[in-house]
């Protein structure tokens, strides 16, 4: 992995660092406008770093709607998330809004300020689940963090907040340095649709043919798939507290 790169905000209109600011492509008027815009959130210095990119240049993060980066705000390092100027929508302040709301209920990064092309919120240090997986040996402590996240998936769903990618989890589960699970990226969660967070993390933890499942088993014992399915099926049908405990003595026993 490539080394960190910092650069302050007043020279970001230097390529390649203009074009990640405002990917896919910049313009002097958009890079001019997205500057302004950072330092009116106080933003001093950008640092370029992580295991995606973006026109080689090394970034935390890159999605369909959002480049992510590390800011520098009060000297303080934090999670900045810059809209695409191609993405489908105009604004980050919905992602925003749902993000507040899943804060109300302890769960994801906390958040610090949006506008419609930045999102700032806490800078988790740490590694997705699955690199974090591949270093554990301790059950307890592993069963900690999964118990941890299946109530913070209990929590989603009791306030009605469907965060809609957690089918695809590998890359919205992060654990911290402290061994502390966090559920991030709300851009496509939603409190329209039906509530699904807490079977969808378990089928991906339990019933995938992922390697967080394949590592998930070799720790605790496979699950009976059949039985997985009438839990989950429980749960859906009566979403209660008992029917939750139920599905997480069943699946962490």
């Amino acid at each position: 992995m490539k080394p960190p790169v910092t650069v302050p905000v007043e020279k970001l209109s230097m390529e390649p660092y203009a074009s990640v600011v405002c990917y896919p492509r910049a313009s002097p008027t958009e890079i001019q406008n997205r500057i302004k815009e950072l330092q009116k959130h106080g933003i001093q210095a950008l640092e370029f770093a992580g295991k995606a990119s973006a026109f080689n240049v090394s970034v935390l993060g890159k999605g369909y709607v959002g480049i992510v980066v590390v800011a520098y705000l009060n000297g303080q390092r934090v999670a900045l998330k810059m809209r695409r100027v191609d993405a489908d929508r105009q604004s980050l302040e919905h992602e925003a809004d749902l993000l507040i709301k899943a804060n109300n209920v302890d769960v994801g990064p906390k958040f610090i300020a949006a506008t419609n092309d930045f999102l700032l919120m806490q800078l988790i240090d740490g590694d997705l689940l699955y690199d974090w997986l591949e270093t554990q040996r301790d059950k307890e402590l592993v069963r900690k963090v999964l118990v941890d996240i299946l109530e913070q998936c209990w929590r989603l769903d009791e306030i009605g907040l469907d965060h809609g990618e957690l089918s695809k989890a590998p890359k919205h589960l992060l654990v911290d340095k402290a061994s502390k699970p966090f559920i991030v990226d709300f851009e496509t969660a939603s409190v329209e649709r039906k509530v699904a967070n807490v079977t969808a993390v378990c089928q991906f933890l339990f019933a995938g043919n992922s390697t967080v499942a394949a590592t998930v088993a070799e720790t605790f014992g496979e699950r009976n798939r059949l039985e997985l399915i009438d839990a989950l099926k429980a749960y859906k049908k009566n979403r209660t507290r008992q029917y939750f405990e139920g599905l997480l003595k069943f699946c962490l026993s």
